[in-house]
């Protein structure tokens, strides 16, 4: 033996992230050979921070402030991370306080409806006038008929899915995610049929309660309801969202 020593060195690292947007801690594992960018890039499926907007923070296992991760070229494993470290993500949108969707914070004009229904240049009126929107009783039929031809397929679709059920969820306009169905039926917060969902990561909306009732038990933010159209179930195993790097 020649009493060389070789160091080898694992080429991915588990940590845990937070973030100023959950109270919620999630252990996930990354390859050290990607950039912050990247980093941040995957960060942003799981806290739903804009990778653009985020700051980063990295603790020790003890949870002691270690320094930022601001150098968005720099590698993962150009800084001194290691298995069980903690990443923070702070949000820096402002979406987190609500300053650009807080709508208590606008100043409302306000009329009762009796002074509006008197009004001759409302839009109220001038629907009427032309016979507009619920004014049309022909179109206002013919969009019953839609509407309740709709409940029913969304009855028919909500008998094939069951609890427990593993399932995918497609909303136009969103991403696909996976989860597992966790409620079946009507509620009290909007009309219908609906299907509670509590999702693999956390993309959801709530903890399977809405307006202080709860119809299942999930963490916040893996909770969701979505109409019975927008679900399909299958054998669909948890998604890794390509977080997890090998």
């Amino acid at each position: 033996m020649d009493g060389s020593v070789t160091v080898i060195t694992n080429p991915t690292v588990s940590v845990r992230v937070t973030s100023t947007v959950s109270s919620f801690e999630v252990n996930r594992r990354f390859n050290r050979g990607i950039t912050i960018a990247e980093f941040k890039s995957k960060l942003e499926l799981i806290v739903g921070t804009p990778a653009a907007f985020m700051d980063l923070e990295l603790f020790s296992t003890s949870d002691k402030l270690l320094q930022k991760l601001d150098n968005n070229e720099a590698l993962l494993g150009s800084y001194p991370v290691d298995d069980d470290c903690r990443i923070h993500v702070t949000d820096c949108s402002g979406t987190q306080s609500g300053e650009f969707t807080d709508l208590s914070k606008v100043e409302k004009f306000e009329i009762s409806d009796e002074a509006y229904e008197k009004r001759a240049d409302s839009i109220r009126n001038f629907k009427k006038n032309m016979k507009l929107g619920r004014f049309n009783e022909e179109n206002r039929a013919k969009q019953e008929e839609a509407l309740a031809k709709k409940e029913e397929e969304e009855k028919v679709a909500a008998e094939d899915i069951a609890v427990g059920n593993r399932c995918k969820v497609q909303v136009p306009g969103q991403p696909t995610k996976i989860g597992t169905v966790m409620f079946v039926g009507t509620a009290d917060f909007k009309p219908g049929y609906w299907v509670g969902v509590k999702y693999d990561e956390p993309l959801g909306k709530n903890d399977g309660s809405v307006n202080g009732k709860r119809y299942f038990e999930c963490e916040p933010k893996y909770g969701v309801f979505v109409k019975p159209l927008s679900v399909t179930v299958g054998d669909f195993p948890e998604e890794d969202y390509g977080l997890d790097e090998m």
